[in-house]
């Protein structure tokens, strides 16, 4: 599976590539978070809580930090065990540019493969929930950085993700199909 995504986020590139880097920053923002540490440079510990479908499962794994090149880009390679509801593992290209004086345009382009029961439930349900993780991930993210929760700028951000995301899927797809993907985004968006 495939996920390209663009945000526009309402704080400066340093800042974002700062809070990208911060443990507790991350712990708050990555839903179903239970933990996060710190193994050895570049090299991060996760716990978390996760639901795809009727698929719910507690995941360990590894995020791995390369091709850093700082504040501009980074990739995350990562994998997770979820016992009996299977893995997942992929990496993701991440990239910082400016966006005028005090915003940053954060692109990604995710890789992802999964195995057990998750392979089992189907891509389209996959999918939904990968993008609905990676929107709350970017709601929670900048409500940390902003410092006061501004959900307003949160919302913002990822109403301009989601049109992009969207837009680019939409494309790509026949008239049909695009008509399911709306609905199926809005649902997912509902939920």
């Amino acid at each position: 599976m495939e996920l390209t995504e663009s945000y526009t986020l309402p704080i400066s590139q340093q800042c974002t590539w700062e809070a990208l880097n911060d443990i507790a920053v991350l712990r708050a923002s990555i839903p179903g978070c239970e933990s996060i540490e710190v193994e050895r440079e570049n090299v991060f510990a996760l716990s978390m809580s996760a639901s795809v479908g009727p698929v719910k499962a507690r995941f360990k794994g590894r995020m791995l930090l390369t091709d850093i090149d700082a504040p501009r880009t980074y990739t995350i390679v990562f994998e997770g065990q979820g016992g009996m509801a299977g893995f997942g593992k992929g990496s993701a290209r991440v990239t910082l540019e400016p966006a005028g004086n005090e915003a940053t345009k954060l692109t990604y382009t995710a890789s992802l493969q999964i195995g057990g029961r998750l392979a089992q439930i189907g891509s389209r349900l996959v999918d939904g929930a990968a993008r609905k993780l990676a929107g709350e991930f970017f709601r929670r993210f900048i409500a940390q950085v902003s410092g006061d929760g501004d959900a307003e700028a949160a919302a913002q951000a990822v109403a301009t993700a989601d049109t992009a995301s969207n837009d680019g899927a939409d494309a790509a797809s026949g008239d049909d199909q695009t008509k399911r993907k709306k609905s199926w985004t809005a649902w997912i968006s509902k939920s």
